[in-house]
């Protein structure tokens, strides 16, 4: 990150990448697996600390996003201080803050992770997640700012 605010991004494509991550949070949250992945490309990369191995491709996501509703409670994906980094007309660079939230049935909330989401998109009609990096925030940072 540059610490450079940009300018140049027009409002029509700050407003359907935020709708895109909204539409992405409650897909996941209500069980809509298939509306999920298809929030990323065809070949899209889900990569997270979090999990042993990348998630790749519109069947995998789907997979993933399935054994991730499966639990009991529920589950809220909560992303905040949404920040498109940088964007041309078919690919755009987006920070975000992604916190998520599980609450068991009768029972209080409670914080599960903190974590920070650097996505790239690609735009083909609409915008897609082509790679999304996650980062834990209790995993330990090198001086380069990578975590280790």
């Amino acid at each position: 990150m540059t610490g450079e605010v940009i300018a140049d991004v027009g409002t029509e494509t700050l407003v359907a990448i935020h709708r895109l991550y909204g539409a992405q949070s409650h897909f996941i949250d209500d069980g809509h697996a298939q509306a999920w992945a298809a929030t990323f490309t065809a070949d899209g990369e889900f990569h997270s600390p979090s999990y042993p191995a990348p998630v790749v491709g519109t069947e995998e996501l789907t997979r993933f996003a399935e054994r991730f509703f499966a639990g009991e409670g529920t589950t809220r994906h909560v992303l905040t201080n949404v920040y498109v980094e940088s964007a041309d007309t078919v690919s755009a660079t987006v920070r975000a803050y992604l916190q998520i939230v599980h609450t068991p049935e009768g029972g209080a909330s409670r914080l599960v992770r903190q974590t920070t989401i650097i996505d790239h998109l690609a735009f083909d009609g609409a915008w897609r997640i082509r790679r999304r990096e996650v980062r834990r925030d209790d995993e330990p940072v090198s001086q380069s700012g990578e975590q280790q």
